[in-house]
């Protein structure tokens, strides 16, 4: 490989590119997919190819093909170069790269157990004993349950002199229920509600993870559900379990901390974001108790990595220190900007076929004290929620709202009666300034978002975000219909 990414960039230097590099990359995906005693889905999926991304005139180029050959490097090499000098014709400013010491390495996802070795057969007994255990109760009308696994092998070529070869491995599975009476239907999942958990291991996860243990409780919670009572409506005191947690960082700290998205580069997906930067270093974003740390090298997370797409080393780094907010999600082009010296390491594509963009490495806020039982007894009037449902949030991430699965009703510190159909909102800096309790390291776990969507056309990423339960004092509450 590493003569066909120097072929490469000789190419594009020889057409005129002052900057170039090569992404060579080998994917492999299974995805099996169970609903109701019947395989829906059982994928394997196979793909290479290479994308090409210089720089001439100042200005960005970049082509793709799924042909890995010499001729064929030398043709989109050339395409390459051929874009960015159309691009240049339109340039305001040129393209300035941060510096970035020259990496030669290999690195590798840590794993016991190769799932694509492990037999399909082992995988679907474990999910029919699932689906055969959530459809005991007549009134569970879908039951599914899934398992998905990637390998992604990188090769990253710079003009600068980086050479890089790492391998992705990441494996995902959960399951849920939907029970159902006349206009009512509710939904339980396990570990987290679209698709489950997932993690940067191999088939270990899936042994070490009690998904038998937990389909009973689901299946019982789902029903519970559709004759209990509404979520009381109101202002109160709110616990967030911590999966849910874990979409409320990613959508209200996350997308917001993108600098793309801050300079209005990013904006057809999902918006801009109201973190300007007038606010950077210096605005109170959470209560004191709250740190956001972004974290590329934290162990299982599916945003950890050795090398970014553009070729920087993963760090770790607070993006919010005792509720301050301190530092962007950068790449080499926009670090400038807010003057730092070094990107923060959050350039990724999706795929060989896509230009590299700033994407979430794993975010999370950091757990202080205590246990879920202790924070529950030290609410007087409360409602405790888990997993995400349904959410919105506005174009510039700041007002929000979240339906979740299910919740319960805290009186005098004790968990009281469940309720269905969960619903709260607030105001991205007023909600996270609320926090006034965050449960400590036993409680705290990394969540896997497997299906990030960015950018125009859409790309998809991967990444996580660590939580423990944690209180917020006097937001919105009400119900879903």
């Amino acid at each position: 490989m590493k003569y066909l990414t120097q072929l490469a960039l000789d190419a594009a230097v020889l057409h005129g590119a002052s900057y170039a590099d090569i992404r060579i990359i080998h994917s492999n995906n299974q995805r099996i997919f169970v609903k109701n005693g019947e395989v829906e889905t059982l994928n394997n999926t196979d793909s290479i190819g290479f994308g090409i991304r210089v720089i001439a005139n100042g200005s960005w180029g970049f082509a793709s093909s799924s042909i890995v050959t010499k001729p064929e490097i030398k043709i989109v090499a050339k395409r390459a170069v051929e874009i960015a000098k159309a691009s240049a014709t339109l340039r305001k400013d040129s393209v300035r790269l941060a510096q970035e010491p020259v990496h030669q390495d290999i690195w590798t996802s840590p794993y016991l157990i190769d799932p694509f070795k492990v037999p399909l057969e082992e995988k679907l007994d474990l999910l029919f004993e699932i689906d055969g255990i959530l459809r005991k109760d007549d009134k569970i009308k879908v039951a599914e349950s899934s398992m998905n696994f990637w390998r992604e092998h990188q090769w990253l070529a710079t003009t600068e002199g980086t050479f890089i070869e790492q391998i992705l491995l990441r494996s995902g599975a959960g399951f849920s229920a939907t029970a159902v009476d006349g206009p009512n239907v509710q939904v339980r999942s396990y570990p987290a509600s679209f698709g489950g958990q997932y993690k940067q291991m191999g088939y270990e996860f899936i042994l070490g993870t009690p998904f038998v243990e937990n389909a009973e409780r689901v299946r019982e919670e789902a029903v519970a559900l559709l004759s209990a009572p509404d979520c009381p409506v109101g202002e109160m005191d709110l616990i967030i379990g911590g999966g849910q947690l874990a979409l409320q960082i990613h959508e209200s700290i996350g997308h917001p901390s993108e600098l793309d998205r801050v300079l209005g580069m990013e904006a057809n997906y999902a918006g801009t974001s109201f973190l300007t930067t007038d606010l950077y270093r210096d605005y109170n974003y959470g209560s004191p108790i709250v740190n956001i740390v972004a974290d590329a090298t934290v162990p299982t997370g599916i945003g950890t990595f050795g090398y970014d797409d553009d070729g920087v080393q993963a760090q770790r780094y607070h993006m919010i220190q005792n509720g301050l907010y301190k530092m962007y999600l950068t790449n080499r082009e926009l670090a400038h900007v807010v003057g730092d010296s070094r990107s923060r390491g959050c350039n990724r594509a999706d795929g060989y076929n896509n230009i590299p963009m700033i994407r979430m490495i794993n975010i999370s806020l950091m757990p202080v004290q205590g246990t879920l039982d202790q924070l529950i007894a030290d609410t007087k009037n409360g409602l405790y929620v888990e997993n995400n449902k349904t959410w919105s949030i506005d174009q510039r991430r700041l007002n929000f709202q979240f339906t979740t699965e299910i919740g319960w009703e805290i009186k005098n510190g004790k968990k009281m009666r469940m309720v269905k159909n969960p619903t709260y909102q607030g105001i991205t800096p007023k909600f996270w300034q609320s926090c006034d309790a965050i449960c400590g390291e036993d409680e705290w776990q990394l969540w896997g978002v497997p299906n990030c969507g960015k950018g125009q056309p859409g790309q998809r990423a991967e990444m996580s975000h660590g939580a423990a339960p944690s209180r917020f004092k006097k937001v919105t509450v009400g119900v879903r219909k």
